[in-house]
């Protein structure tokens, strides 16, 4: 028994988690990119046998009619129904299909998430052009306890996490706009505890 306890009191470092990088690197340049819990709509024309709605599996994959197991995650709908075109294509025709998005997460390089003293911490889907004004009203604004002045931004940069001083008391209860800043899917806000 003491040598059990002892190896369970070991300590081991876990490798820190992998940095993956959002395919928008601009916010002039955001395609939505689909993601696991994603509700597809996808409608192939004159097929109405093989069209239908999907949720995107947990795994980025979804299994239609015909074909099964076709990664969907980190493409835009348009690639989506090109891909689905070209392999309904050994059985259809000249398949034409459209997909839409009727429900959506995205896939977590592509969220933006809330940590710490948020009113509702979470994981927020991007949108276009967000900023961290959006970003805030979206989880309710600062916490009680928090220490607005000290939180961080997180962002992969060129493959790397990079951290970035953000001004959120400045922002929210001093009304400085220019507090306001450019939010990136994939990006993590951080909002420490207020020290007293």
């Amino acid at each position: 028994m003491v040598g059990w306890i002892a190896a369970c009191s070991s300590t081991n470092t876990l490798p820190q988690a992998t940095a993956h990088q959002s395919l928008t690197t601009s916010i002039d340049d955001y395609d939505y990119l689909i993601g696991p819990g994603d509700n597809l709509t996808i409608f192939v024309w004159r097929n109405p046998e093989v069209s239908g709605s999907f949720i995107v599996r947990p795994d980025g994959k979804i299994t239609t009619s015909l074909v099964e197991d076709l990664a969907v995650s980190g493409k835009t709908p348009s690639q989506l129904a090109r891909d689905i075109e070209q392999a309904l294509g050994k059985y259809i025709r000249d398949p034409i299909v459209t997909v839409s998005v009727t429900q959506f997460s995205g896939p977590f390089s592509e969220q933006v998430r809330v940590v710490g003293q948020a009113v509702s911490p979470s994981a927020v889907s991007y949108r276009e052009n967000m900023t961290l004004l959006d970003l805030m009203i979206a989880v309710g604004g600062l916490g009680e306890f928090a220490n607005g002045d000290g939180a961080k931004l997180i962002r992969v940069v060129n493959g790397e996490q990079r951290e970035y001083n953000v001004y959120l008391d400045r922002l929210i209860k001093d009304g400085d706009i220019s507090a306001n800043v450019d939010i990136l899917p994939g990006d993590i806000l951080i909002i420490p505890e207020a020290w007293f």
